[in-house]
């Protein structure tokens, strides 16, 4: 049973007094289904759970009247093993996208208030948020037509969940919070890594980086210590994946999705990494993969990395929208389109060229998990930053780095601070923690404790009662 961070969240929304109905949505395979009923059975005395794609007859409980005690009846003479008590009762609807009736089912479950509901979805992007053709940075709810089928925009609580992130893996690995307290100190203090932890937190990131942070590959590695059989399970996520190209994208796109879901590894080998519609294809043009790009991105299996017009905040706003770098949202993904030597390559250390992508797309791994949104910086003159992030309410520059090489364009920028306007850089490589003036440098592996939350600001109360006085003596 590995530990998730959503677990958290899913107290928290229990808790919460009048709460909505959860959908989670993520990529396929990331542990929706397993976090949701292994949380439902541990909260709840009475779990129903249905999926509407092995279970394809539950469907017709929802045509028709979505008055919730017409639902329930209906359920109830389909499952009859099933026990529907208010207050008791957690209703699971796994892989909602194929049900947009039990979709628009929610807005009426949440005005009842008897029965709480958790449902999931992998291509909630593609289904049901994916009829705005337009580009989204941020992953948001689409409003729909109204109708019968309608998304219940302000009638459920949306969240996101992400494949294993390293601290994840660590736990896995049964890693204990001392050690990871250590880290988080040595980070803070910017101390040394102790050796023995620096050695065997670099182990850790390899084996990391070559299984990715699906569970079902996780669980394959730990139980076998074999990356074949990590392997196997990724070959199948793979067709997965591509199924689900060809079961729910437009006929049109279909081939276009594939070619640049197929490309990604190729765009990512370039010196140049922007990605480059007449490469995914001989003779392609943007016209015909824009919008199969965007259906991988609802899809969440990759997302695009804005290049900006400044360094600066905000970074959405400095976003150019046609310069892009495309990363896969899990670092497995990449991994497992290069084959399975490349996991080899990965542990030991011999991917030449292209270890430099491999570490850049961990990089996006971990911002993407963390909920970030992805920008870098790239002039014609050459000079680019890897990554750009909003830390402690500044734009602070990411520069990743396979091993120790010297980073020629943060050496641009921090010799000319009043053209950039950075203070702050922030560099991971092949070494322990040191400081550099106004450059810190980290060990790759410690890419999870960058704390990338809003800053917290607390506004002080205005004494209306004091402007009140004012205003009536300004009167007299």
């Amino acid at each position: 049973m590995l530990k998730r961070k959503i677990s958290e969240t899913l107290k928290a929304w229990k808790e919460k007094p009048n709460h909505k109905p959860l959908v989670i949505m993520g990529i396929r395979q990331c542990g929706k289904t397993y976090i949701s009923q292994q949380f439902a059975h541990e909260n709840y005395k009475h779990v129903v759970y249905i999926n509407f794609i092995k279970q394809e007859e539950r469907k017709t409980a929802f045509y028709g009247s979505k008055d919730v005690d017409t639902i329930i009846l209906n359920l109830s003479a389909q499952m009859r093993d099933s026990r529907f008590v208010p207050g008791e009762t957690c209703i699971i609807l796994d892989e909602i996208q194929d049900c947009p009736e039990a979709r628009t089912s929610l807005k009426f479950f949440k005005e009842d208030g008897r029965y709480d509901i958790i449902a999931t979805g992998s291509l909630l992007g593609v289904q049901g948020y994916g009829q705005d053709k337009k580009r989204r940075r941020v992953r948001k709810p689409v409003k729909q037509e109204k109708g019968s089928n309608s998304v219940p925009v302000g009638y459920e609580q949306i969240v996101e969940m992400y494949p294993l992130d390293f601290e994840e893996f660590l736990w896995a690995n049964n890693m204990s919070e001392v050690v990871i307290n250590t880290l988080k100190r040595c980070l803070e203090e910017e101390l040394p890594v102790p050796e023995g932890i620096h050695v065997a937190m670099k182990t850790l990131l390899n084996r990391y980086v070559a299984v990715g942070g699906l569970p079902d590959a996780v669980n394959a590695l730990l139980e076998t210590n074999n990356m074949n059989e990590a392997d196997a399970v990724w070959q199948t996520i793979l067709k997965e994946y591509r199924s689900d190209m060809v079961k729910y994208a437009d006929e049109k796109d279909k081939p276009h999705i594939r070619a640049c879901f197929n490309a990604v590894p190729k765009q990512l080998a370039k010196e140049n990494k922007k990605f480059q519609y007449s490469k995914v294809e001989s003779g392609g043009r943007g016209e015909y993969y824009k919008g199969s790009l965007q259906w991988l991105e609802d899809a969440d299996i990759i997302r695009r990395c804005y290049n900006t017009s400044i360094t600066g905040l905000p970074l959405e706003g400095n976003a150019i929208e046609n310069t892009f770098k495309v990363y896969t949202t899990d670092i497995g993904i990449l991994v497992a389109m290069l084959g399975p030597a490349a996991r080899v390559d990965i542990l030991q250390g011999n991917l030449g060229d292209f270890k430099g992508a491999i570490y850049e797309n961990l990089m996006a791994d971990t911002l993407i998990k963390k909920g970030q949104s992805l920008y870098y910086f790239q002039k014609d003159s050459g000079l680019e930053l890897d990554f750009l992030v909003r830390y402690k309410g500044e734009c602070v520059p990411v520069e990743v780095k396979a091993r120790s090489a010297r980073a020629k364009s943060i050496a641009t920028v921090r010799k000319h601070p009043e053209k950039y306007g950075v203070k702050h850089f922030v560099k991971f490589g092949d070494y322990n923690i040191g400081r550099y003036g106004d450059l810190l440098t980290l060990p790759t592996y410690m890419q999870f404790l960058l704390d990338l939350k809003p800053e917290e600001v607390v506004l002080e109360a205005i004494d209306t009662d004091e402007l009140t006085r004012l205003a009536k003596e300004f009167l007299k």
